[in-house]
């Protein structure tokens, strides 16, 4: 038995994709002033942008692939589900608080931030510890995934304060925070195991 939805796959495999198809094309949009190694996605998404709408509905659609992925992967645990449904839900509400176009934001900046730690977390809250269990979601290998994680956001951080490579420390972490959900969700369509008791 398969142990991820089919559509999983879809909400999953949509999130690297489109973040990375749109921040690419926001770029255009911005002109050759935009610097993607030391200027942020938030300067993309930040009110007066050329790429503002476009970003704005990235983030809803990024959010609503990590929801519904946090849905179908009924087999992670519970824990690991919330935090990556909330990442997803942090995601839509940066839209809620867009950066200004120079200067810093509290409000967006604290937003980011918890959607960053529960991106980060994810993977370790969602891993099983019994002997049969996808490989996306053995215990070692989600620890691994959340540290790499952590250690990328903790880049970022730095380059933020430094100030010479912010933009492209973020576009790493994004990148793997999005693409770790769909590693799991093909382990789960690829392990033929038995259907997992509710509860475990």
């Amino acid at each position: 038995m398969r142990r991820a939805p089919w559509w999983v796959l879809l909400s999953s495999g949509g999130a690297p994709l489109l973040l990375v198809g749109a921040w690419m094309i926001a770029q255009l949009l911005q002109g050759p002033g935009y610097n993607p190694t030391v200027d942020t996605l938030s300067v993309l998404a930040s009110y007066g942008a050329r790429g503002y709408w476009l970003m704005t509905g990235i983030l809803i659609v990024l959010g609503t692939c990590y929801v519904v992925t946090a849905h179908g992967l009924r087999e992670a645990a519970p824990a690991g589900r919330i935090a990556l449904a909330g990442g997803g839900l942090s995601a839509m509400a940066l839209t809620l608080v867009p950066a200004p176009i120079s200067g810093g934001a509290m409000g967006h900046g604290t937003v980011a931030a918890v959607g960053f730690v529960l991106l980060a977390v994810w993977p370790a809250l969602a891993a099983r510890r019994r002997r049969t269990v996808p490989w996306g979601l053995r215990f070692k290998v989600a620890i691994i995934a959340s540290a790499l994680m952590c250690v990328c956001a903790l880049w970022f951080v730095f380059e933020l304060l430094s100030g010479k490579a912010p933009g492209a420390a973020e576009r790493v972490v994004t990148f793997v925070q999005a693409l770790w959900p769909l590693v799991v969700a093909v382990s789960c369509r690829l392990w033929p195991g038995g259907p997992v008791a509710t509860g475990q």
